[in-house]
């Protein structure tokens, strides 16, 4: 793989953790004595008494780059109104952990423990695609911590039989992990073939540039990540899914290609009324990025004004006319 002389995957890592500090974060480490070690991004003490003021807003990333990647353009949007904070989930970043567990239960517990030792007792989160695996988990442990909950894009209510009844472009797993941990600029495009509605030129985009990325986001714990996605599917019946009480949000694109739309209806039908689903149109998996102002009119309408969806976007099935609204 061709190199670059000058990391412009180091560079856009260093702006982001300005942009961080800007809006008034930190960087700090949790040892949680187990073997597992949590870095998450909190509000400074500077602001502590400003902060007495505000409720508490977990930012939870999914696959792929840092916390700082998946969240630098919504940070700003959303500490005027929050105190913030903004794990690293195990393996990403700088969190690991030389314990076994894989499941999303095991993420959500090592987060809790996080905003516990920040004395963090009530809290909203935001779970963008792996992330809300993990947030949904962490709904239903501790549901007298989790007041309101955002699903963005996760596959929450799959199940192991989708895998091979179509629900999926890859329906192979191990192919689907290749994909989703990239280790060679032809796997990275693949990736973002799926996750972006309108992926850029490939032929324009320099090798040198994706093996920067490669090398600076995905080459740690590659068997880790691999195992974590792995471990999603198994087992995993509707059945045994967890019916959250708190008020949640799910937030989808309409072209998604890594969860299809079908599961964001799915985990709607699954909560009933006490959920409200959001489509947005003309975007992919990765909405926060192709679509990131009307995303965070949804959060801030969700979370600050406590305002749910005026509705929710109608089955192809159940309204063939019907057209989904982008900024309901």
């Amino acid at each position: 793989m061709s190199k670059c002389f000058f990391s412009f995957t180091e560079s856009k890592n260093w702006c982001y953790r300005s942009a961080f500090t800007k809006s008034g974060l930190r960087s700090t480490f949790t040892d949680l004595k187990d073997g597992t070690v949590m870095h998450c991004w909190v509000p400074n003490p500077e602001t502590r008494k400003e902060a007495e003021s505000k409720p508490n807003l977990l930012l939870i990333h999914g696959q792929g780059a840092n916390a700082l990647w998946q969240w630098a353009d919504i940070i700003r949007h959303v500490t005027p109104y929050f105190n913030v904070y903004v794990p690293d989930l195990v393996f990403f970043g700088d969190s690991f952990t030389t314990r076994p567990e894989r499941t999303e239960s095991f993420q959500a517990e090592c987060v809790m423990r996080v905003m516990e030792a920040n004395s963090v007792r009530k809290l909203s989160l935001v779970g963008l695609s792996y992330g809300g695996f993990v947030g949904y988990s962490m709904a239903a442990q501790f549901k007298d911590v989790v007041e309101r909950v955002v699903i963005c894009c996760a596959g929450v209510c799959m199940e192991e039989n989708d895998l091979r009844d179509g629900v999926f472009r890859v329906s192979d797993l191990e192919e689907a992990v290749r994909i989703l941990v990239p280790q060679t600029p032809e796997k990275l495009k693949e990736l973002m073939g799926y996750t972006l509605f309108r992926p850029p030129p490939f032929g324009l985009l320099p090798s040198c540039l994706l093996t920067d990325f490669i090398e600076a986001m995905c080459h740690e714990y590659v068997e880790e990540k691999r195992d974590l996605i792995r471990a999603i599917p198994k087992d995993r019946k509707l059945s045994n899914i967890p019916k959250i009480s708190q008020p949640t949000l799910i937030i989808w694109g309409d072209h998604d290609q890594i969860f299809r739309l079908e599961l964001g209806h799915r985990l709607k039908t699954h909560l009933g009324d006490n959920a409200h689903l959001v489509v947005i149109k003309n975007a992919g998996h990765a909405f926060n990025v192709e679509k990131r102002k009307e995303f965070c009119k949804h959060l801030i309408s969700f979370l600050v004004h406590l305002q749910p969806p005026s509705l929710s976007p109608p089955r192809k099935d159940q309204n063939k006319k019907g057209h989904v609204n982008d900024c309901l």
